[in-house]
């Protein structure tokens, strides 16, 4: 479901830096990124919880979330055509396939799980255990939410 018209890419600039080197590292291995959602307007995260009322997959909006600071980042990885790699599910699927520790499926999709995995990691980003696709900035409580 689509839940805002912007197809800009807006994060805290020091989060940016941190995913432009992860993508320059996927390509030097034949990969790079792409973003379905980075910074998220308190707006939509309160529509967002009226659809999907799971802490494990939406922040509440009394709360907030690191979409909401401009340093979270849901993505995945493409060839160099653009065209998605097999991964344990969908985007947004809100199941078990979606966790980072679900192996019940093909062992390329588990690869490159974790390939989009060691590039984030590595330049500056922590996964959280109940979506494979997204990844916050390391440095995510300095930057308030907006």
């Amino acid at each position: 479901m689509k839940f805002y018209e912007d197809n800009r890419c807006l994060l805290r600039y020091g989060t940016a830096k941190k995913l432009i080197r992860a993508n320059e590292y996927l390509l030097n291995l034949g990969f790079k990124l792409k973003v379905w959602d980075a910074y998220r307007p308190l707006s939509v995260q309160k529509i967002m919880w009226e659809f999907v009322k799971d802490e494990d997959f939406i922040a509440p909006p009394w709360r907030g979330s690191i979409h909401n600071r401009g340093a979270a980042v849901d993505l995945t990885l493409v060839d160099l055509k653009g065209n998605d790699l097999e991964m344990p599910s969908d985007f947004d699927d809100f199941s078990e396939r979606a966790k980072i520790n679900y192996n019940c499926c093909s062992i390329e999709s588990i690869k490159n799980r974790e390939l989009l995995a060691e590039a984030m990691i590595k330049n500056g980003f922590r996964r959280i255990k109940s979506e494979w696709w997204h990844f916050n900035d390391e440095e995510f409580e300095k930057y308030d939410i907006l």
